[in-house]
C-alpha cells in the first residue's frame, strides 16, 4: 500500500514536471514568436479579433441605454454644432469625413473605423454610449461634453460629409459598360420612389422639355412680339434650359436646331443666340447658320441617355438615372448591389468623371468621328475611363483663350470639370457629390446643406482644415452673416460667364487677388463686390491683413 502510494506521489510528482516544463516551453515560446510586437500599433487585428470586438462593442451597452433615441431631430442648428465639436475633438483621429484614414487613426490599434459604415450597425442611444464612457482597450476616450452636446456630435455622425475613396471599390465599376440594356428611370422609381420624386422636381430632370406636353415649360409670353423672335409656339419641338437662360429648338428630319433667340431668365429679356468664331472651338467647323448645326452632334449626349449617333435616337430625354448609374437593364432583373454602378463607390477620379463629362469644355478623343464633329464625350457610358473618350480643353498659362483666364480659371459656363481638376480638393478626393446632390434637394444648385453650411461641413475655424483662425470672422474680416464672410465669396467667385452678365461660380477654390486682375484681367472677387473701389485699394486692404500673407497677395 505504501509501495502504491510512493508510485502514485512520482507519477504526480512527473506529471507536474512535464506541465511545468510544458507551461516553460510555452512562455519561451511566446517570448520568441508571440510576445516581440504585441505592444504594436500597427499590426491589422486578425479577422477573429474583430469579430469577437464588434459582439462585444454591441453587447457591452445596457439594454436601457441602447434604446434611447436622439431628442433633436434634425435641426440644422444642432448638426452644425455637433460638426464643430466633432472637428475639434474627433476629426485628429476619425478625419473631417469619419472614415478614420488620418495618421493617428490609420496608426492606432485597432484602427479607427468608419464611421459612415458603423453608423449604419448602431443605434443612436450605443453611439451616445460609446462617446460619453469611451470603448476600452481602444483610443476611444470617454468624453465628459454635456449631455445635448454628445447629441449633437451623435446628430452630426449621421450626416457625415459624403466623399469618394482614393482607391475606389472594385465592386463600384466591375460592370463592363455592355453588359447591360438601357430601361429607362421609370423602371427605377418602384424600388427608389422617394429618391425618383426627388429628381424628377430637379433641373437635371427637366433640361429638355417638349412644350406640347409641357407648355408651361416656355417662360416667356410668345405672344409680345420682338424683333428676335421669329418663330411661333408651335414651331417649338424642344425647350433647353431654365435657370440662367431659355433655347428653343425646332425638329427637322430626324434632327434638332436651335432658333437664333433666347430669353435671359436673369433679366427677362430675348438675346441673340449664335455661337460666332472664336467663342467654341467647333464653330469654324460648321456654317455660320444655326439651321446647319444639329444638336445631335453639340448638345443630346448631355442632355439624354444613351444617345446613339447612328440612329439619333435616346432611351430618354435629360439626365436619367442611368446618366450616372450605367445600363440598369441587369439591376431590374437582379437588384443588388453587384449590378449598378454606384459613382459613390468608386475612386475619387471616376467618381467625378461621372459629372466632369457634361460639365466640361474639350472634345472626344476620335474628332472627327465619321466625318462628323462631336462637342460631347460620344461612346462613353458609365463603368469607362472618360479620358479614352474625352480630352479637357487644353489651357496654357499667362494666355487667355475663349475658354480660360490666364491662370487656367474658366470663364465661361460648363467648365465646373475643367476648374476642379486643378483644385486641392481635387486632389485630395473630394468629389462633386461631396456637395452637390443632384437627386433634389431644397438648397440652391442641389446643395447638401444651404450655401453659407456647405463648406464648414469639413472647414471649421483652427481645424486641419482651416480656416486656421480664431473665428470666421476674423479669417473673412468681415461681419458675421454678411455676403462678404461666406466661403463662396471669395474661393468661388461668379466670374464665369453663362449669358450677358450673368456668372456661374468658379470651383479652383482659389483666391484671384487684385493683383491678378491688374496683371491678367481676372475678375477678383473684392472689386466685384466693392464695384465702387479701386484694384489698388483691394490689395492694400488684403496686405493689411496679418493672418495674410503679403507675398501671395503680390501675385
Amino acid at each position: 500500500m505504501r509501495l502504491a502510494r510512493i508510485f502514485a506521489g512520482r507519477r504526480v510528482a512527473t506529471i507536474a514536471l512535464i506541465g511545468l516544463l510544458g507551461l516553460l516551453a510555452a512562455i519561451a515560446l511566446l517570448y520568441r514568436v508571440a510576445l516581440p510586437g504585441i505592444s504594436s500599433a500597427r499590426p491589422e487585428p486578425p479577422a477573429v479579433e474583430v469579430t469577437v470586438a464588434t459582439w462585444l462593442l454591441r453587447h457591452s451597452v445596457p439594454a436601457s441605454a441602447r434604446d434611447r433615441s436622439n431628442p433633436l431631430g434634425s435641426d440644422p442648428a444642432d448638426i452644425a454644432a455637433g460638426r464643430d465639436l466633432f472637428q475639434e475633438n474627433c476629426g485628429i483621429c476619425h478625419g473631417y469625413d469619419g472614415v478614420g484614414k488620418t495618421q493617428i487613426g490609420g496608426g492606432a490599434y485597432p484602427r479607427a473605423p468608419d464611421l459612415r459604415s458603423l453608423m449604419g450597425a448602431l443605434s443612436d442611444g450605443e453611439t451616445f454610449y460609446h462617446i460619453r464612457n469611451g470603448i476600452r482597450n481602444t483610443a476611444m476616450p470617454a468624453w465628459s461634453f454635456p449631455e445635448r452636446q454628445v447629441w449633437q456630435l451623435v446628430l452630426y455622425m449621421r450626416n457625415l460629409p459624403k466623399t469618394a475613396t482614393m482607391a475606389g471599390d472594385p465592386a463600384g465599376g466591375a460592370i463592363s459598360q455592355a453588359s447591360g440594356h438601357f430601361v429607362g428611370s421609370e423602371s427605377c422609381k418602384s424600388c427608389h420612389a422617394e429618391i425618383y420624386e426627388r429628381w424628377k422636381k430637379t433641373p437635371m430632370a427637366n433640361v429638355v422639355r417638349d412644350p406640347h406636353d409641357h407648355p408651361e415649360a416656355i417662360i416667356p409670353d410668345l405672344s409680345k412680339p420682338d424683333p428676335l423672335v421669329n418663330f411661333a409656339k408651335d414651331d417649338i419641338a424642344f425647350v433647353y434650359g431654365s435657370i440662367w437662360k431659355q433655347r428653343y429648338f425646332k425638329k427637322v428630319g430626324d434632327d434638332y436646331f436651335p432658333f437664333p433667340a433666347q430669353w435671359d431668365v436673369t433679366h427677362k429679356i430675348w438675346r441673340p443666340y449664335f455661337v460666332k468664331n472664336g467663342t467654341d472651338w467647333w464653330a469654324t467647323l460648321f456654317p455660320p447658320d444655326n439651321f446647319q448645326r444639329p444638336t445631335g452632334q453639340l448638345c443630346d449626349g448631355c442632355h439624354s441617355v444613351n444617345y446613339d449617333i447612328a440612329t439619333k435616337q435616346v432611351t430618354e430625354w435629360n439626365v436619367g438615372c442611368e446618366s450616372c448609374h450605367g445600363p440598369g437593364g441587369d439591376h431590374v432583373k437582379s437588384p443588388v448591389r453587384e449590378t449598378v454602378i454606384n459613382p459613390a463607390r468608386l475612386d475619387y477620379v471616376r467618381a467625378n468623371d461621372t459629372c466632369i463629362r457634361c460639365h466640361s469644355q474639350g472634345q472626344p478623343v476620335s474628332n472627327p468621328i465619321n466625318g462628323k464633329y462631336y462637342d460631347w464625350a460620344v461612346g462613353f457610358q458609365m463603368g469607362a475611363d472618360l479620358s479614352d473618350f474625352w480630352h479637357l480643353e487644353k489651357h496654357q498659362l499667362g494666355e487667355t483663350s475663349f475658354t480660360h483666364f490666364a491662370d487656367g480659371t474658366a470663364h465661361k459656363n460648363r467648365m465646373q470639370g475643367n476648374d476642379f481638376v486643378q483644385s486641392l480638393m481635387y486632389t485630395r478626393g473630394v468629389t462633386c457629390f461631396s456637395c452637390h446632390d443632384v437627386h433634389g434637394t431644397p438648397h440652391p444648385a442641389e446643395l447638401r446643406e444651404p450655401t453659407s453650411q456647405m463648406c464648414l461641413t469639413c472647414h471649421g475655424p483652427n481645424t486641419q482644415n482651416g480656416p486656421h483662425s480664431a473665428s470666421i470672422e476674423t479669417h473673412t474680416h468681415h461681419k458675421a452673416d454678411s455676403p462678404g464672410s461666406q466661403c463662396v465669396a471669395c474661393h468661388m467667385p461668379k466670374i464665369e460667364q453663362t449669358v450677358a452678365d450673368v456668372n456661374v461660380r468658379a470651383h479652383t477654390f482659389r483666391i484671384v487677388t487684385p493683383a491678378s486682375t491688374d496683371a491678367y484681367k481676372i475678375p477678383n472677387p473684392c472689386n466685384s463686390c466693392h464695384t465702387d473701389k479701386s484694384t489698388e485699394w483691394a490689395s492694400t486692404a488684403l496686405k493689411s491683413w496679418r493672418d495674410r500673407s503679403p507675398w501671395r497677395m503680390e501675385d
